[in-house]
């Protein structure tokens, strides 16, 4: 591997009363090592405090504005997304009651894909940020898989030609900002994920991400880990663009004592999904979670494996705790969440996110109607950029309870394909979906998964699980824990809230999905063979 970086446990302290070394000697050192994460989202910055036990002591939380310069762009303010999220982990810092001499280190999880460019003198960034759902690139991924790239995509990167990753989202910054190419060529810029901006403001210039991150961008060769290259110079993306790779629990430099107070070193990075694994205690081969936000992100732990999906799916990096490379397959849903602010802000048949759930139960079923939310086109498993939203099977007796119903079911439908096509692909049946999100609080959407699945759905008592993974990572190369499966095994002991156990019959649930293809089939694109 080609890893830069020190083995868990390496890292020096910011300051000398913080304990480290394994858990034991924490206790016994008589301090609690506080641990900040910062989370940067899609739709707002956050800041979390956790002690050791993984209990958060404070949030803090900002929106960002969402760009929409055309129909199917987004973007969002590189400035506004590092000024909200150090302005949250100042908050959160006083909010705890803590300064910066009181923390361990800290933690980085951000939305994956969205891509930055910047200059490396002055750090400012000469474009917004192109946001993961954008789909300006769907043309020159199509290019690409018409000059016969496909298979070497797969078979490093483990995925597919889709505006979704950031390559894309590179080449049009390079080729609409002016002298973009150029000074790239030159050395003048830096790409990055929002972890390595962050990343860059916090240390006054480090250029680095981890292998979470960067197995998102379809420029790193999962299986090397290192950055392909030669997919690069077939992108006709600058080398120079490039930040250095490191593990995810690790040593990220030490944010400067102007942002905090003082000097806390940044020691655990993962994109939010591997994050989430991580946090839900999913490190050993087989286990799965689900994270419900504005969409769907699935991803079954394949520890040392890169399992090659044949099912739409994607095969990525892990957050890697060690120099040693982890892996995971992937499904990613692009609306979920999105599909109920659409029904609030859109078709305005709810006033908040909250009422969805009372409205839905009002109803047995949804009468026969399905969303398909393909509002920016469909991913796993069927990858379809050009697909579109629909609303079908109304009849003159739809009302609104029965559309908020259909929203909920797609999707738990959505989510249950992806379970079934990783199930195909490991050729075994998982015991339990590990759930996490903000939309895990709807009972009525749980229990429609358990039932979708046929097996458990737990809910976990800390819902943060996405800040804690990074946390976690953090704490294990400062030494606060001894090893990952000693954290885990601590954890687990306490970490359900609920579980939700299936109660509908396995007919019921072949009878939905088979009616929910039927649907979906309805919404592809033209060339589609399976399109109706």
């Amino acid at each position: 591997m080609n890893y830069n970086a020190m083995p868990p446990g390496g890292l020096a302290r910011a300051h000398p009363g913080t304990a480290c070394g394994s858990r034991s000697d924490s206790i016994s050192g008589g301090s609690v090592p506080y641990l900040l994460s910062l989370d940067q989202g899609t739709t707002s910055s956050r800041a979390i405090v956790f002690d050791e036990t993984g209990q958060v002591r404070a949030i803090a939380q900002q929106p960002i504005r969402q760009i929409y310069p055309e129909p199917g762009w987004v973007e969002h303010d590189p400035v506004e997304i590092w000024t909200t999220q150090l302005d949250c982990a100042r908050r959160a810092l006083r909010d705890a009651g803590l300064a910066a001499s009181d923390l361990a280190g800290i933690g980085v999880t951000n939305q994956r894909e969205t891509t930055l460019i910047w200059e490396r003198s002055t750090g400012d960034p000469i474009h917004n940020a192109i946001v993961w759902q954008d789909r300006r690139g769907a043309a020159w991924c199509t290019a690409q898989k018409d000059r016969g790239l496909l298979p070497t995509v797969q078979s490093k990167t483990g995925l597919v030609f889709d505006p979704y990753f950031s390559a894309s989202k590179i080449v049009w910054l390079l080729d609409s900002v002016p002298s973009a190419r150029q000074r790239a060529s030159r050395g003048e810029l830096a790409f990055g994920t929002v972890d390595s901006w962050l990343i860059w403001k916090l240390t006054g210039g480090l250029h680095a991400t981890d292998p979470s991150n960067a197995s998102r961008t379809m420029l790193f060769d999962i299986h090397e880990g290192s950055w392909a290259h030669d997919l690069a110079e077939a992108f006709d993306i600058p080398k120079e663009l490039l930040p250095e790779v490191r593990p995810s629990s690790g040593d990220f430099g030490v944010a400067l004592p102007k942002w905090l107070g003082g000097p806390v070193p940044i020691a655990g990075v993962a994109g939010d999904q591997q994050a989430a694994l991580f946090g839900q205690g999913c490190i050993a081969s087989g286990q799965v979670k689900n994270t419900y936000g504005t969409g769907c992100f699935m991803l079954m732990h394949t520890g040392g494996l890169a399992v090659q999906s044949r099912h739409g799916l994607l095969t990525t990096a892990a957050a890697q705790p060690a120099l040693a490379p982890e892996y995971a397959l992937e499904g990613s849903v692009f609306s979920a969440g999105s599909a109920v602010q659409w029904l609030r802000d859109e078709l305005q048949i709810i006033q908040s996110a909250a009422e969805v759930e009372p409205l839905a139960a009002s109803v047995k079923d949804s009468a026969g109607v399905h969303l398909v939310p393909a509002f920016t086109g469909l991913g796993s498993p069927y990858w379809d950029t050009e697909a579109r939203g629909a609303l079908v099977g109304l009849t003159r007796g739809t009302n609104r309870a029965h559309i908020a119903r259909a929203a909920l079911e797609a999707i738990a439908l959505q989510s249950a394909e992806l379970l079934l096509a990783m199930q195909a692909d490991a050729g075994q049946h998982f015991a339990e979906l590990r759930v996490d999100g903000g939309a895990t609080a709807n009972n009525l959407l749980m229990q429609l998964q358990a039932d979708l699945l046929g097996v458990p759905v737990v809910r976990p008592a800390v819902q943060e699980t996405t800040a804690l993974g990074a946390a976690d990572l953090a704490a294990l190369a400062l030494g606060v824990w001894e090893s990952a499966p000693a954290l885990v095994a601590t954890r687990r002991a306490a970490a359900t809230d609920r579980i939700f156990t299936p109660v509908a019959t396995r007919d019921w649930a072949e009878e939905q999905l088979e009616l929910w293809r039927r649907a979906v089939r309805r919404t592809l694109s033209k060339d589609r063979p399976e399109a109706q």
